[in-house]
């Protein structure tokens, strides 16, 4: 053999071994890949994502015996405990896992938790059993607070006292009663969208309602026809309007609505009032608050329009902006100043009581639901007309009609 293939021989050698690894490596990965986790961390940080996903759904809705019972199932998994259970401050909620003859003295050993808001170590001696195969023999139980108050206890039970258990279960109790107090935030954030809904419902304009049933009497000997059509048309709009549905509803319906309302304006306005609809089909079904452009159309033509002479027009336009739909009411009557409008928004009462129940409701019922990114945008002047506009996202969690 020459010298010089001699002396190459090992390089060939080395890379030739490299090569081999490599493609040992990438087999290696590529099978799990195809199982979907590159490694077992992989997969456990996953199941555990998992469990408490399903965990936090669960106990959002409020902490029952129902779902406590299908929550102890999953927080025993995550903590791999033989037994866990959840209690409020009366009760043995749910009890999850091996030897449930243990369950009736759950209470016992949260009382001590529920009265000192400390974590319990539970010892042997604490857990009396006549089975001496048993696999209960320690445990934990740490505290559920929720708003500063200890409303429950997580009780973790085991075969042998464990260091790791005990810091875990204080750490779970605490994340579970994050997701607790998050539930009860959102059924206070419900109640309050219902309680802006009644004050709604219960402040149509009675000078529309005044208004619209002069205009549609005044056809009654000259235009029976008219007449009987406004009459639908107003029947539909305050069936909408007063309305025991949800708090959501597709734009379509909501712009439905808004026409209804404009129909019975033109009766009154005639030729003095002239809209504008310019509507992206793509949008239609996307659901929105209940009630949240008809305000908008009303202040354009209560406060826009009525106060200008000659013809006034409104325009709604509805856009397709990909993932956001947007909404404009637009008008080119008489304006006002926005330092008014600005206290309107702020939920104050300087500008009106029509402002601030039509504009400062619509705003703060976008940002409740979407985030303060979602709320009201004004543009207005004297004598420059006003723009309403708002985007929400097509789809958003918990919106659905």
């Amino acid at each position: 053999m020459p010298v010089q293939d001699a002396l190459h021989l090992p390089t060939a050698i080395v890379v030739l071994a490299v090569v081999l690894v490599g493609h040992a490596v990438y087999w290696l990965l590529r099978r799990r890949v195809r199982r979907g986790f590159l490694s077992e961390t992989d997969r456990l940080t996953y199941e555990t994502l998992r469990l408490g996903s399903q965990a936090g759904r669960q106990l959002r809705t409020g902490l029952t015996s129902d779902t406590a019972s299908r929550a102890a199932r999953n927080l025993r998994l995550m903590l791999a405990a033989r037994a866990v259970a959840l209690t409020d401050t009366q009760a043995l909620l749910g009890w999850a896992g091996r030897a449930d003859h243990h369950a009736d003295q759950v209470l016992g050993h949260a009382r001590r938790v529920l009265e000192g808001g400390d974590v319990v170590v539970l010892t042997r001696a604490d857990l009396p059993c006549a089975n001496p195969d048993c696999e209960i023999r320690a445990g934990v139980v740490a505290p559920l607070v929720v708003d500063d108050r200890v409303t429950g206890a997580l009780a973790a039970y085991s075969d042998r006292p464990s260091a790791g258990l005990a810091r875990a279960t204080e750490e779970l109790a605490t994340w579970v009663g994050g997701q607790l107090e998050l539930g009860e935030l959102d059924r206070e954030r419900t109640r309050a969208m219902e309680a802006e809904l009644r004050s709604l419902r219960a402040q149509i304009s009675p000078h529309f309602v005044y208004n619209s049933l002069t205009a549609i009497a005044s056809f009654v000997r000259t235009d029976p026809d008219r007449a009987r059509e406004l009459l639908l048309e107003f029947a539909d709009f305050t069936r909408y309007a007063l309305r025991r549905g949800g708090a959501f509803t597709p734009l379509a319906d909501e712009l439905r609505n808004v026409e209804r309302y404009l129909v019975l304006e033109q009766a009154r306005f005639g030729e003095r009032l002239r809209v504008n609809l310019l509507i992206a089909p793509e949008v239609l079904p996307v659901v929105v608050p209940y009630l949240v452009v008809q305000p908008l159309v009303e202040n354009a033509v209560r406060h826009g329009l009525a106060g200008k002479e000659g013809v006034g027009t409104v325009s709604i336009t509805a856009t397709d902006l990909g993932d956001l739909a947007e909404i404009v009411v637009e008008d080119d009557g008489v304006g006002t100043d926005p330092e008014r409008i600005r206290r309107a928004l702020d939920g104050g009462t300087e500008g009106g009581p029509a402002d601030s129940l039509g504009l400062g409701n619509v705003d703060a019922r976008l940002r409740q639901v979407y985030g303060d990114d979602h709320g009201l945008v004004v543009e207005t002047a004297p004598g420059l007309g006003t723009r309403a506009s708002f985007r929400v996202p097509k789809f958003a969690p918990g919106v659905r009609a």
